[in-house]
């Protein structure tokens, strides 16, 4: 009799738990993750000037260019892992169908990687009167970057499965990192490919970023999941 108690107890606070998330609207979403998107630009920005800094007393642009496209490389391809693992371990945690889970771990992280990484950083560049160049790793290194993917949404059926306790407390956390490094990736992505001179609009820069960052980190890790799942919103 207790064991059933607990269980229906569980079950109600587990209920609870999803009409909470089922009533969050994307307007609260993006408040909610918008402290996280200014704080991870913010690091950012201390970063790209850290190596700016340094790289004044050394007069081969194109080796930090290089330098800078690897570290674009670098935070592409784990923004794809844990946009993967967050939005499988969000989907699951709403609906216990696999073979759709795996649908919108692919597409998602796809779709909102390429465009909080490459295109926004692109077109914020050429709002911003740069000439940028266009670079798309899931057509050009797809090669690198789908390990990635393939291996984030393993993950997230992993931490979903095995560790549910600490699936929740990784499905809250790692909003945080997940925007920090597309952040970083959207960074660099600016700066290799273009955007040479950005102090000068520095201010103007980081307005990007923090859009180019927040709307696609929280339709990937929240809003997609949950619709596709099945979760009423607002």
């Amino acid at each position: 009799m207790k064991n059933t108690d607990h269980l229906t107890h569980d079950s109600i606070g587990h209920s609870h738990e999803a009409h909470g998330h089922h009533d969050h609207s994307l307007k609260e979403e993006l408040v909610t993750h918008l402290p996280y998107a200014i704080i991870s630009v913010g690091f950012g920005i201390i970063l790209l000037t850290l190596l700016s800094y340094f790289s004044l007393s050394n007069t081969d642009a194109k080796m930090f260019k290089k330098g800078y496209m690897m570290l674009f490389h670098s935070f592409h391809f784990l923004h794809v892992l844990f946009a993967s693992t967050g939005t499988v371990l969000t989907f699951l945690r709403f609906s216990s169908n696999r073979l759709k889970a795996v649908v919108v771990g692919v597409i998602s992280p796809v779709i909102f990687c390429i465009l909080s990484d490459i295109f926004l950083p692109y077109i914020g560049g050429m709002i911003l009167g740069q000439t940028m160049s266009l670079h798309i790793c899931f057509v050009n290194e797809w090669v690198n970057v789908v390990p990635f993917l393939i291996v984030g949404m393993l993950n997230g059926f992993l931490l979903a499965s095995h560790f549910s306790e600490f699936g929740r407390i990784f499905s809250v956390g790692s909003h945080f990192a997940h925007i920090l490094i597309s952040s970083l990736a959207s960074l660099f992505y600016m700066v290799s490919h273009g955007f040479n001179n950005w102090q000068p609009q520095m201010g103007l820069v980081f307005i990007v970023l923090i859009l180019a960052v927040l709307l696609p980190c929280t339709l990937s890790d929240v809003v997609v999941p949950m619709y596709f799942a099945g979760a009423k919103k607002k």
